[in-house]
C-alpha cells in the first residue's frame, strides 16, 4: 500500500483559492497511490487566527468539493487534513475529512485538543468530542491532529476501535521540532500501529513551520522523513505489519490501566 504525504508550504501570500486549487493538483499527481495525506488547516494557515472566522466554511463547502473531486480523479483514499468548519449553529471546529476513492465522503473528525491555552484555537474553535477511525483498503485509519499527539490516551482508544495506523495532519512550529519526531515515535512504539504525520512548510501567522513529516513503523522506526521544505513524502506499507508486530510482540495484551474494572 503506497502512501503520499503533501507537506503543503502554507503562507500569508497565497490566496486561499489559489492553495486550494494548487494543492487539488498536487493530489491529481499521486496517481500511483493509494492514499494521499493533506496537512492540518492548510486553506487558511493553522496560526492565522485572525482568518479562521472569514474563511469558515460549511462541512460540504469549496474545501469539501475541491477535495472529493481530487480523489474521485485520482481514484485514491484522500485525507484531505483539515479546515475551519462553521457548524450551522455557530461554533468553529478544526475538522477532517476523509474520502474514498469514488469520492465520497468516509469520515468526519473535529479535532478534540485545541492548541493556545485558552486563546488562538483554544478560544475561538469548539472541541470536537468523537474518537473516529475509517478502513482505507487494509489498514483501520486511527484520525487525529496535531496538539492531539500529545495525549495518548486518545491514540489507546483509536486501538481499541480497531485502528492499525494512525493519520495526524498538523501545523506544527519549527521551535518544537523536537517533539513532533519524539511523540510521533512514540504513539508508534506504544501502540505497534503506523504514525503518519504530515505536517506543513512555509511560514503563516508569523509562525515558521516545522514541516518533517514523518512515518513511522509499528516498532518505532522511521520509514521515511521529509525536509522543512514542501515536499511529497512517499512510503510502502505493509498493511499486515501492525498484527504481526503484535502477535510477536503481544505488549497491548498486557494492559491493566484503562481496562480492568477496580476490585472495592
Amino acid at each position: 500500500m503506497r502512501a503520499s504525504l503533501l507537506q503543503i508550504d502554507v503562507n500569508d501570500e497565497e490566496s486561499v483559492n489559489s492553495r486550494r486549487e494548487r494543492v487539488a493538483s498536487l493530489v491529481r499527481a499521486q496517481q500511483d497511490s493509494d492514499l494521499v495525506v493533506l496537512p492540518e488547516l492548510w486553506p487558511t494557515g493553522a496560526w492565522a487566527y485572525e482568518g479562521f472566522a472569514e474563511e469558515a466554511e460549511p462541512l460540504e463547502g469549496p474545501t469539501y468539493e475541491v477535495m472529493a473531486k481530487a480523489a474521485r480523479d485520482t481514484g485514491v483514499w484522500l485525507h484531505a487534513g483539515s479546515f475551519v468548519e462553521r457548524d450551522p449553529d455557530g461554533p468553529l471546529f478544526n475538522t477532517s475529512l476523509v474520502f474514498s476513492p469514488e469520492g465520497e465522503l468516509a469520515a468526519v473528525y473535529r479535532k478534540i485538543h485545541r492548541f493556545g491555552f485558552d486563546e488562538g484555537e483554544a478560544a475561538l474553535m469548539a472541541a470536537g468530542g468523537e474518537l473516529v477511525s475509517v478502513t482505507a483498503r487494509d489498514l483501520r485509519l486511527g484520525l487525529a491532529t496535531c496538539y492531539d499527539l500529545r495525549f495518548p490516551e486518545l491514540f489507546r482508544g483509536l486501538v481499541d476501535a480497531g485502528a492499525t495506523a494512525f493519520v495526524i495532519p498538523a501545523g506544527w512550529p519549527a521551535k518544537r521540532r523536537g517533539h513532533w519526531t519524539l511523540l510521533a515515535r512514540a504513539r508508534a512504539v506504544e501502540n505497534q500501529a503506523y504514525v503518519l504525520a504530515c505536517g506543513t512548510a512555509g511560514t503563516h501567522g508569523g509562525v515558521e513551520q516545522a514541516g518533517h513529516s514523518i512515518v513511522v513503523d509499528p516498532w518505532g522506526e522511521v520509514l521515511a522523513e521529509a525536509g522543512p521544505g514542501e515536499e511529497v513524502l512517499v512510503v510502502e506499507l505493509e498493511p499486515g505489519r501492525p498484527e504481526a508486530t503484535r502477535q510477536q510482540f503481544p505488549a497491548l495484551k498486557d494492559r491493566l490501566l484503562g481496562l480492568a474494572t477496580p476490585r472495592r
